[in-house]
């Protein structure tokens, strides 16, 4: 899917590509900054990792995403990570993240099932519960479980993904 990524300190937009990731080695290393260890995790054959690159440099990852089709009809963001070039006010690319959220919500209606057609489940980390509901519109159900409804995922899909997408159960 082609997506718009914005440098951080010009706003120029830049084509970019998320994808799903094939391979073990298209993943990075723990040792390379990142925060998990993404190569471990694809050991999961129940997950589905997907990509966002540059269309100019394909092989520079900006961001992965891993999600799990539960009980075969919710999709399960299970961990969402931006490059460590895109942390905070020094990154390179400021909408990664919610590139890669509206993309999780995308997913959520190609494969949700039923009444969980549309709805984004995932976990976050204590601290981030309110970022959560303040940049993405998040519900929190209790504890650290949470999850973005229909009607949130078709705005976050329509603003960063620029596609039109309905909640229509057809």
């Amino acid at each position: 899917m082609n997506v718009k990524l914005l440098e951080r300190n010009t706003n120029r937009s830049e084509n970019a590509i998320i994808e799903k990731v094939e391979y073990i080695d298209e993943l990075p290393l723990k040792k390379d900054a990142w925060n998990f260890n993404w190569r471990e995790l694809f050991r999961n054959e129940e997950a589905f990792f997907y990509k966002i690159t540059v269309e100019e440099s394909s092989s520079k990852l900006e961001g992965i995403l891993m999600l799990s089709l539960l009980y075969n009809e919710m999709i399960y963001m299970n961990n969402i990570e931006i490059a460590p070039h895109n942390y905070g006010k020094a990154g390179i690319y400021k909408n990664v993240a919610a590139c890669l959220m509206a993309y999780a919500c995308y997913q959520s209606f190609q494969h949700g099932k039923g009444n969980y057609r549309g709805f984004l489940s995932f976990d976050s980390k204590t601290e981030l519960l309110d970022f959560y509901q303040n940049k993405y519109g998040a519900t929190r159900v209790s504890g650290q479980k949470m999850f973005i409804n229909s009607e949130v995922g078709i705005e976050l899909i329509k603003t960063h993904l620029q596609i039109e997408i309905s909640d229509n159960n057809e």
